[in-house]
């Protein structure tokens, strides 16, 4: 040896395959979500798996990275969105092709058949693609690639690794990445090689319920034969629920046909013989087992698994486990036992998922606790429904804001199985009734309407001295100051006069709606009493957009100007026009009463509309195209006679009755009240959304500081701190750069979750129904909040920034909070999935005039934008004509 190659380094010989023993969680970038678990599965005791090894993520990168064909067609694919499916199959087809037809290099085929020398000859294999964006705690991608059962022979074997690094590209993996937004280059592919097992029954268990959520149910999916039956939809399988070791449930399916293996390689199907097709395909005794295994596995992953497991000569193999990425997460608390949690979002109409800063303000304002689940908001009312009091208060409240969420509370009410009553002593407390302000019995109140007046200004008071006292306030010292106004703010909003006036309008129109139908048999009959109602900082927010619209609409230039720009700072481009300086003080002056707002707006980070003011062009040109000069006036002037004729139609009729004079200075009584407080029902947000925008003025100025420290990229950066986290960085100059990323991949996952109604500590979600009958056939039902009948086109907008409306057209949408009020004007009636009867869309509807229905269950989905619907809101549904 000379001296030179002493000196040398000997490279040492890449190695593309793993057995299970080598791989683990560690591995997954480099065995794919598949391999890595397996690995894992294959280490902990107890747990049987046939044995096998991974082609690594490498082998696919070798035989694809320098392929010119494949990377071009890459690059062709990364043009399509997951709507072009027509020319995504085009492309997965050549790309298949391609991969198919690449000769597997001499090193890769020596290492595998060097792995099958372990095994004997004629054993058979499952070969299986693992994806390395597959089986993650966020994204299963399950059965997006493919699995080729009962192949043997070295040669069958590589043929089917090809198929599988090919089945990468198949139609509905390629849409799914798209869907999911994962880079297609990113995505690498390992092959799993595994021993076959030839068992008497198969199947699925996951271990929380996949229906319900409860993470205490574990469900069990089993069938005869391979469970490739169940995987494909060849047939029924027998259904057990298994919760703390007794089996609570089962399903048995009539198995009329199973998938065996051939003797030779390959699958068949068979049929079953007549006498086993209602058999159980699992005993009692197994069933049991099986939870055994599967809490087992749960409990070494720590999060519920969905776990395919084969039974073969009375032992359980287990061939697969991956997170259960369907479940939403439970609220986060310390607190023991069992406990009720209700969605904030649903109450506040704001199901969206919020970001960190925007939960921990939120937190901070509220009266009580709020828990974060999926990046929303939820309380604990178990105590309220422990307690009899608290019981009857709480479906009270709830009746009034979400009959979905009365109906779930009664279902687990009525259970008996969850909720453990108080005991005398806790009950005596009054423990139950004090966790939820609203429910609390409202100090009696008179129906001056000095007293609502007095109320907003000694607000807007406080909300001037607020923007005068933060100005001179900066790092932790601002932050302090911000603890403090909060517990100002708190004060006043749940004063006994303050809760009075809000609980007024809630008594006084549920007063007049009892009693006109007992004594004129008339439904609703508050809806039309409460048009045109003063102090409405939301529905006069729509009236003077109108007048908004009147400003531009003596100038064509202006007009065209608006229909042409996105730019949100539009107005400077005003002023290049006649009537430019005019127009832009005319909206200056409204931002500046209603520029905090934004839809969303409890969300502090949400841009508000003085930042985004774009937002305000589509319903400008909206009201110019729908409306003729002064309808701001006239539509609440009109609204204001409806009324009065409303109320002395129902007093003189009240005259004719037995008693009549006594009822009709009764109910003149009460309609006074709900006229006077009615509007300030929408007050108390507003002056929570002036704070926030407040605060949020000051804490961007904060953030640019960061900026120029380098600690964040941008100031909107901080939006994924909470407000100690944020606190703690300006105080100290220090961020954890790691953590914004995490939260930004967090918060686009909370974005794709659907919140519950209802949730329990369990994870249980329960879903609430509405109960009616004798409804037209195929109607859609939801809660009846505005009186009124009315047809027309149907506009399903999702995004309020999108909104082309035509005069007469009926808004569907999801939630619609204050924000949306604008575009009340225009529309005719009102559906949305989420509500209340005194929820904001509600309230704002009832004063225009509009007949609506809420709490329509996907409404979005079951209505298709432009069909022509009649809303009944009276009766509470909605049909599609």
């Amino acid at each position: 040896m000379t001296p030179e190659s002493k000196l040398r380094p000997i490279k040492k010989a890449l190695r593309y395959v793993l057995g299970f023993q080598e791989t683990d969680r560690s591995k997954f970038t480099t065995a794919g979500g598949k391999g890595a678990n397996l690995g894992e599965l294959s280490g902990i005791e107890g747990i049987q798996v046939p044995d096998g090894f991974c082609v690594i993520t490498e082998a696919y990168k070798k035989i694809t990275e320098n392929n010119r064909e494949f990377n071009s067609l890459l690059e062709e694919l990364k043009r399509f969105t997951a709507d072009d499916r027509g020319a995504i199959t085009g492309i997965s087809t050549k790309i298949r092709m391609v991969i198919e037809g690449i000769v597997i290099p001499e090193d890769l085929i020596e290492e595998i058949a060097g792995y099958l020398t372990k095994f004997h000859e004629k054993d058979a294999f499952a070969v299986r693609s693992s994806a390395t964006a597959e089986d993650l705690p966020t994204a299963s991608f399950a059965g997006q690639q493919d699995t080729y059962l009962n192949i043997i022979g070295t040669d069958s074997i590589l043929k089917h690794i090809s198929h599988c690094w090919a089945s990468l590209f198949t139609d509905r993996a390629v849409i799914y990445r798209i869907q999911n937004g994962f880079d297609h280059r990113k995505v690498q592919l390992a092959v799993v090689i595994q021993q076959m097992v030839f068992p008497q029954a198969a199947g699925v268990l996951f271990t929380a319920d996949p229906i319900t959520g409860n993470r205490k149910t574990l469900s069990i999916d089993a069938g005869f034969g391979l469970g490739e039956a169940m995987v494909s939809g060849l047939v029924n399988a027998d259904n057990y629920k298994v919760c703390e070791g007794r089996i609570i449930d089962k399903k048995i399916s009539t198995k009329k046909l199973a998938v065996y293996a051939l003797k030779d390689g390959g699958t068949k199907e068979q049929e079953i013989e007549a006498e086993l097709q209602d058999k159980q395909a699992l005993t009692d005794e197994q069933i049991l087992r099986l939870e055994h295994i599967g809490r087992k596995i749960e409990e070494h992953f720590g999060s519920p698994q969905d776990i395919e497991w084969c039974l073969a000569d009375g032992t359980f193999y287990i061939v697969q486990s991956r997170p259960v990425t369907t479940l939403y997460p439970v609220p986060e608390t310390n607190i023991e036992g069992n406990r009720v949690y209700l969605s904030v979002g649903h109450q506040q109409m704001m199901t969206d998922a919020m970001k960190p800063l925007g939960l921990s303000l939120w937190q901070l304002t509220a009266a009580r606790p709020m828990y974060k689940a999926g990046g929303r908001l939820f309380v604990d009312v178990t105590d309220n429904l422990a307690s009899p009091a608290g019981k009857i208060a709480l479906l009270n409240a709830m009746g009034e804001h979400d009959l979905l969420i009365k109906d779930a509370l009664t279902t687990l009410i009525e259970r008996g199985d969850f909720i453990k009553s108080l005991s005398g002593d806790e009950q005596g407390t009054g423990k139950g009734a004090q966790v939820l302000p609203s429910s609390a019995p409202p100090a009696q109140i008179g129906a001056d309407p000095a007293i609502v007046t007095d109320l907003i200004e000694l607000n807007q008071t406080s909300i001037e001295t607020l923007k005068q006292n933060i100005q001179n306030k900066s790092g932790a010292d601002l932050f302090d100051f911000i603890l403090e106004n909060l517990q100002e703010l708190r004060k006043t909003l749940f004063t006994p006069q303050n809760m009075a006036a809000i609980m007024a309008v809630v008594n006084a129109s549920s007063w007049i709606n009892e009693k006109m139908k007992e004594w004129l048999v008339e439904k609703n009959a508050a809806d039309a009493l409460s048009q045109s109602v003063p102090n409405n900082f939301t529905s006069e927010m729509g009236l003077e957009l109108l007048d908004v619209a009147d400003v531009f609409r003596p100038y064509p230039a202006l007009i065209d100007y608006l229909q042409h720009t996105k730019d949100d700072n539009f107005l400077d481009g005003l002023l290049k026009f006649d009537g430019g300086q005019e127009a832009r003080e005319a909206i200056c002056i409204y931002l500046n009463k209603y520029g905090m707002r934004c839809a969303g707006e409890i969300d502090i980070t949400k841009a508000r509309w003085s930042e985004k003011s774009g937002t305000l062009i589509p319903m400008i040109l909206n009201n110019i195209k729908n409306f003729e000069p002064g309808a701001g006036t006239r539509k609440f002037e009109q609204g204001l006679q409806e009324a009065m004729k409303k109320e002395q139609e129902l007093l003189d009729r009240l005259k004719q009755l037995p008693d009549g004079e006594q009822k009709a200075e009764e109910t003149k009584r009460m309609i006074g009240q709900l006229r006077n407080f009615a509007g300030y029902r929408e007050y108390p947000k507003y002056s929570i959304v002036s704070r926030l925008w407040v605060y949020k003025q000051a804490l961007l100025k904060e953030a640019e500081k960061l900026v120029q420290a380098g600690l964040i990229h941008e100031k909107e950066e901080i939006y994924y701190l909470n407000f100690e986290e944020l606190r703690e960085a300006v105080r100290t100059g220090k961020l954890d750069d790691r953590l914004i990323g995490k939260r930004k991949e967090e918060h686009r996952l909370h974005e794709k979750l659907n919140p519950p109604r209802v949730i329990t500590s369990d994870g249980e979600i329960i879903a609430g129904k509405y109960k009616r009958e004798n409804l037209p056939a195929g109607a859609i039902i939801g809660l009846p909040v505005s009186a009124g009948v009315i047809e027309g086109r149907a506009r399903v907008i999702l995004d309020m920034e999108d909104a082309d409306l035509e005069e007469g057209d009926i808004l569907v949408t999801v939630f619609t909070d204050p924000s949306w009020t604008p575009l009340f004007v225009s529309i005719k009636g009102l559906v949305t999935e989420v509500g209340g009867l005194m929820t904001h869309g509600a309230v704002i509807a009832r004063e225009y005039g509009l007949p609506a229905v809420v709490g329509v269950e996907h409404a979005t989905r079951l209505i298709k934008d432009g069909q022509r619907i009649r809303v009944n809101g009276t009766d509470g549904y909605v049909e599609i004509l």
